[in-house]
């Protein structure tokens, strides 16, 4: 028999009792009238009482559960505002190529295709992830077709590099897609080609790569659902209690439905549509979002999204920016600056468009010219439409240019960074590099939005970067890299303050969720997590990217329970124990 629904209308009677005591805990609220407090009661999923326990009594009825929480720092949920649990996900369920190796050289790249090939044999594809541009340069090859071809030229071979930019294909492939030196260039990407010749050469940039996908089987429903349901668990468990998911067809939209009507969505997704073939094809796009995608609604999911690629990325320079490339300096105004992947003219009419029918557009944007153009865009959605009440986002916001930053404020437009470059690695210092010097000072600039009066947000971007977001939350502190003491600094650190607020009411914020989640005050939606330490304790840095998450609640219910606390009750999580091993995340 199935259950019975448990809404609740504005007539709704009412209990006088709470349903859950939490007391003897270090709440980090939020909410400036009342910063910390030590007792929350819980109601229909709601914060019924945020501050004293003694405050509280009249609240225990004989049905209450009341529970000690030993001193533990609890805080508002994490707030991921881009990631891809599908995209990371989906080579393991569906058992395509991964080389498990963060930066593969050349030689390590060549072996894992080789390796899969032996133990896949036939003559189907060989896909996977990933290979990096900068190993090859300093290796002295030329990533590509030929390449490719000498390690495997009978079969159709497609990898993806790590920054979701560029697709490196054989010849196979090409010819199995039908593509060769007369296929024109798609708006929102290329081919790489020779100069003489104009024969693609076997990187597809930016969009271009859909025309390999479109030649692909499509990704089977199971394998989806087990990718987001593994994506689900993970985040639950780090702490995370809402999430946008970017990227998303039917297909997938169907994928998160499945798992919310079982009870296994634990967080809150906001799932953007694809507005074109940037990954993948997308057969229903219009239909989703002339009115279908509201069949997905629920109190966990929304696609009332809208996910836009206006660039590229660093490594084949297709970041667009306000000034050359270095090194790209051409006479008559033939610079390479980058690529705009939508005319000026498509992007301003879509944005107004999708404003005014109350769907947020989600750009992403890496260079400095194309948040510009983004920006320009929305100031006269603002202009046509007033304020529609969308909060529009600049995804990455990789280089942003100084006299943009107070825009964000005046526009609400939200400023979502991606932790893959935000502090040094071998990753970080070798892909961006390629910005040159100058604009690696202002690189991922949280603290000049947020001093301008901007929200700012953070989105994994996972698997581009980690999945875990107490080491983005640590790296916002520091700036440095964690697994080791090199002053080394990418750009300006923010206070922990600042970074916890980013984390979770300004996330909430570019939700439009503010007044129902973000933060702990009465009236709003019981989602909190229970930490086994005090993120102000002991300075950030090889501290906060330790943490354990013990308890994650969502609407007033545990949805992961480390210890298992709550296991003998009608509150039992939906998971619990150690989080799921995510490979490079755990560590």
């Amino acid at each position: 028999m199935t259950a019975p629904d448990r809404f609740r209308s504005s007539n709704s009677p009412t209990e006088r009792f709470a349903e859950l005591l939490l007391h003897n805990g270090r709440f980090y609220t939020l909410d400036p009238a009342q910063p910390w407090a030590e007792a929350v009661a819980i109601r229909d999923g709601r914060l019924l009482a945020v501050g004293r326990r003694e405050d509280m009594e009249h609240l225990i009825g004989p049905d209450t559960l009341v529970r000690d929480l030993e001193g533990a720092f609890c805080m508002p949920g994490l707030h991921d505002m881009h990631t891809h649990p599908d995209l990371a996900l989906n080579p393991r369920y569906a058992d395509d190529l991964d080389v498990g190796i963060e930066d593969p050289t050349p030689e390590q790249l060549a072996k894992a295709i080789r390796d899969y090939a032996d133990s896949h044999p036939g003559d189907g594809w060989v896909y996977g992830q990933y290979w990096v541009r900068y190993t090859f340069r300093e290796a002295g090859l030329k990533p590509g077709r030929e390449w490719l071809d000498s390690i495997l030229p009978d079969r159709p071979v497609a990898l993806l590099d790590r920054m979701w930019g560029t697709m490196m294909v054989n010849s196979r492939a090409l010819e199995l897609a039908g593509i060769d030196a007369s296929t024109a260039d798609p708006r929102n990407g290329y081919l790489e080609r020779d100069e003489l010749t104009g024969e693609p050469n076997g990187l597809m940039i930016d969009g271009a790569y859909a025309l390999i996908h479109a030649a692909m089987p499509p990704t089977p429903a199971k394998v989806l659902r087990q990718s987001y349901r593994e994506g689900v668990h993970f985040q639950s468990s780090r702490g995370v209690t809402a999430a946008k998911y970017l990227h998303v067809c039917e297909n997938r939209l169907d994928a998160l439905k499945y798992l919310d009507d079982a009870g296994q969505l634990t967080l809150r997704v906001e799932a953007a549509i694809s507005w074109q073939d940037d990954i993948f094809p997308v057969r229903r796009r219009w239909e989703l979002l002339s009115g279908e995608r509201h069949y997905y609604r629920s109190a966990r999911l929304s696609a009332n999204a809208v996910k836009f690629h206006f660039d590229g990325t660093v490594e084949p320079r297709s970041s667009f920016l306000i000034t050359p490339w270095p090194g790209e300096d051409g006479a008559g105004g033939s610079a390479w600056r980058g690529k705009l992947n939508l005319t000026p003219e498509h992007i301003t009419d879509m944005v107004v468009d999708m404003d005014s029918r109350g769907i947020r557009v989600i750009a992403h944007c890496t260079g400095d010219a194309a948040s510009d153009v983004f920006l320009d865009a929305v100031a006269e959605a603002r202009r046509r439409n007033g304020f529609s009440g969308v909060r529009h986002q600049c995804a990455h916001s990789t280089i942003l240019h100084p006299g943009n930053l107070k825009r964000f404020r005046e526009l609400e437009v939200i400023a979502e960074f991606s932790p893959a470059a935000w502090y040094p690695t071998p990753f970080a210092s070798g892909a961006r590099s390629g910005y040159g010097a100058d604009r690696l000072k202002r690189i991922y600039d949280f603290k000049g939005v947020l001093a301008a009066g901007g929200i700012a947000v953070f989105g994994t971007d996972w698997p581009v970067a980690s999945i875990d977001p107490w080491l983005a939350l640590e790296t916002l502190v520091t700036r440095q890299n964690p697994w080791n003491d090199d002053p080394a600094c990418f750009g300006e650190p923010i206070s922990l303050e600042q970074a916890i607020r980013v984390a979770t009411l300004n996330g909430a914020y570019a939700m439009g969720l503010e007044k129902l989640t973000g933060s702990l005050e009465a009236g709003k939606s019981a989602d909190f997590i229970v930490l086994d330490r005090n993120l102000f304790e002991q300075p950030a840095r090889n501290f906060i990217h330790r943490t354990e998450v013990q308890l994650t609640f969502v609407e007033g219910r545990p949805v992961y329970d480390r210890l298992g606390q709550f296991s003998d009750t009608a509150l039992a999580a939906v998971w619990q124990g150690e989080p799921p091993r995510i490979e490079g995340v755990n560590a």
